[in-house]
């Protein structure tokens, strides 16, 4: 379990002494007053700032330092607080918004920086640049980890609705429909859907009773889940077979035809079929059945080394949304071969960015 979430009030009451102890080592600006109360300075606006801060720098220049402070540093919130921003510091010489969260993501930084704004958080990475002042610290962890990371978004059930939304890419979703589509709760589906807001994977769309949603950054979302996974959280049965494995893949296509089987071929087996990299010589596929059963069937032996056959027991059902059928077999949908070739060895990452780029790439 990560710590619990730090209150706004007590992220203000960290950085006054954040802000001192950092212009203070860097002996060219300092800090001359901080305070919350900033009363007189913005008569006519209701949105106030959570803390401003007089500086002066080495030469004698004085600035007024503009801190909104949001207790998630996700994108949404950088968003929101560089609006705000802007509405308070235009037209006002001097003045220098900063945006002041718990811990910055890699890409609200980013925003930050797109919207000329500064950020700092209580890890103490900031970065500064204003007049003659350009101060960057980077790389320092979260002292603070929320009790709901980035990878809450990648658990069992959650992954379900990712693989729904990533296979329809440019459909617009009901909470409701997602729900049903992924086989989840209409609440796992909403709390979902307002992770994936605040990271802005996702993007709202209509109004009223049309309020639906939709994707808006899958390559992000999907490399961020690539991270977060790998095709090892899958039950894995290795097996040798004295036929190639040509003539193997024909006999398993037909016996689980046969006998009715779940079943889609993955990494090697289904980059072949989807988007040909690699030459292989295991064969890989999920199978929803009695393994035991069916190693027996085909005369297949277990090994700790060397097989040319590996079954996957998926970790859960979501695996097998969305299956395609190529040459009279079904293969993974192309979201979950780019998972799982991503975390293979032996040019896997190679042969998910070709498919990447030949397929996925495309539909969106």
């Amino acid at each position: 379990m990560g710590e619990r979430m730090v209150k706004e009030k007590e992220i203000i009451n960290n950085l006054k002494k954040t802000l001192r102890d950092l212009f203070k080592s860097t002996n060219f600006i300092k800090v001359t007053d901080i305070k919350s109360e900033v009363k007189g300075l913005f008569p006519n606006q209701q949105v106030k700032p959570d803390l401003i801060a007089e500086v002066q720098t080495k030469d004698k220049r004085k600035y007024l330092l503009v801190f909104e402070v949001k207790s998630a540093g996700q994108p949404r919130y950088a968003r929101m607080a560089a609006s705000l921003l802007r509405n308070m510091i235009s037209n006002r010489k001097n003045w220098y918004g900063v945006f002041a969260a718990t811990f910055i993501s890699e890409e609200s930084k980013q925003i930050c920086r797109e919207n000329r704004i500064g950020f700092i958080d209580l890890a103490g990475n900031c970065l500064f640049t204003f007049g003659n002042v350009y101060l960057s610290i980077d790389g320092r962890p979260n002292r603070y980890p929320s009790t709901r990371p980035l990878k809450s978004i990648f658990s069992t059930k959650s992954s379900r609705a990712l693989r729904v939304l990533l296979c329809n890419p440019r459909k617009e979703w009901f909470v409701k429909d997602l729900a049903k589509e992924a086989i989840i709760s209409l609440g796992q589906a909403f709390n979902i859907k307002q992770r994936l807001l605040e990271f802005e994977f996702i993007e709202e769309t209509g109004s009223g009773k049309n309020f639906k949603f939709r994707l808006k950054n899958p390559e992000s979302l999907l490399r961020n889940w690539s991270n977060n996974y790998s095709y090892r959280k899958n039950k894995i049965r290795n097996l040798y077979s004295l036929d190639d494995v040509g003539v193997l893949e024909r006999k398993l296509i037909n016996y689980f035809k046969e006998k009715q089987i779940s079943y889609a071929f993955t990494l090697t087996s289904g980059a072949s079929r989807v988007a040909p990299f690699l030459r292989y010589k295991t064969i890989f596929a999920y199978i929803k059945d009695d393994i035991d059963r069916l190693t027996k069937d085909l005369n297949l032996k277990e090994v700790t080394s060397g097989p040319n056959v590996s079954f996957l027991e998926p970790y859960d059902e979501g695996v097998l949304y969305g299956l395609q059928e190529i040459d009279n077999a079904k293969v993974v949908s192309n979201v979950q071969l780019y998972l799982d070739l991503k975390s293979y060895k032996g040019r896997g990452e190679e042969a998910a960015e070709f498919l990447f780029e030949q397929r996925l790439q495309k539909q969106w």
